[in-house]
């Protein structure tokens, strides 16, 4: 179904694996878009509960983009690369898809994050990496700024003037440190990575899935909006959940003092 990467549905799991190891799973323009396709059908599968995003071999998440089939495209078509464009109709999209997906995105970090890789492990609902991946804003090595994403969620994530030495030196930080300091959800030894991410990802599977979803959109509003926008936020999305099947079953089971039974709809 797509050339770079795999996907793959079993009760109500989406994985979603980068899979161009050979280039520790590199941003091709062709992975950016099987990326943004993948996470637009997992959000429109009714079956799709969570997510999870991971790399696949045992050194990368994702390394960032793929300078060198860029730049090499740009020079067989007689051009120069415009980076401008190429984040407004690739990485955009892609970062959008998984910050709109109505349904939690959990990022398995196995390896390195750098860069635009970086950023698409910022973008993930809940992280989970092991302690020996690390996170690298590694743009100003080349001269550039971070992109697709990593100044609005950095800062959000490690405050200002955390954010601005992590993306002015490009520093590694490593699991245990991301942890610490908010970059990541969780750091675990490589050899519990499956078990933590089974563990999370088996509660969103049972979850309410449209209460995380509006949830996940107002959450997302609350970081350019002010408090009367959110409390209007949250009485619309109230009341819609109110009608669905997870709240009359989620009311019904703490009424009945037993354990809900959510479908997800």
């Amino acid at each position: 179904m797509y050339d770079t990467l795999l996907y793959e549905l079993a009760d109500g799991v989406c994985r979603i694996t980068l899979n161009r190891p050979q280039v520790y799973n590199a941003l091709s323009p062709g992975l950016i878009r099987d990326i943004t396709s993948a996470m637009e059908a997992a959000g429109a599968d009714d079956r799709v509960r969570v997510v999870v995003l991971t790399g696949a071999g045992d050194k990368a998440f994702c390394s960032g983009a793929d300078l060198k089939e860029g730049f090499a495209s740009a020079a067989a078509s007689g051009g120069t690369m415009n980076l401008g464009d190429s984040l407004r109709n690739g990485y955009h999209p892609m970062i959008r898809a998984i910050r709109n997906l109505p349904k939690p995105v959990v990022g398995r970090i196995n390896g390195v994050a750098a860069g635009a890789g970086c950023s698409l492990a910022l973008a993930c609902d809940v992280v989970i990496c092991t302690d020996e991946a690390y996170f690298s804003q590694i743009f100003i090595n080349i001269g550039l700024m971070p992109d697709a994403g990593s100044t609005f969620f950095l800062p959000r994530l490690v405050g200002p003037q955390r954010a601005f030495e992590l993306s002015s030196t490009g520093q590694r930080v490593y699991g245990p440190e991301a942890a610490q300091i908010g970059l990541v959800s969780r750091s675990v030894p490589a050899a519990e990575l499956d078990a933590a991410i089974a563990e999370v990802v088996g509660y969103y599977a049972t979850a309410p899935t449209r209460a995380i979803g509006a949830l996940k959109k107002v959450l997302n509003q609350s970081l350019y909006s002010d408090l009367d926008h959110q409390l209007e936020q949250e009485a619309e999305n109230q009341d819609a959940l109110g009608r669905s099947a997870d709240a009359a079953e989620g009311i019904g089971a703490f009424l009945m003092k037993r354990k809900a039974n959510f479908s997800g709809r």
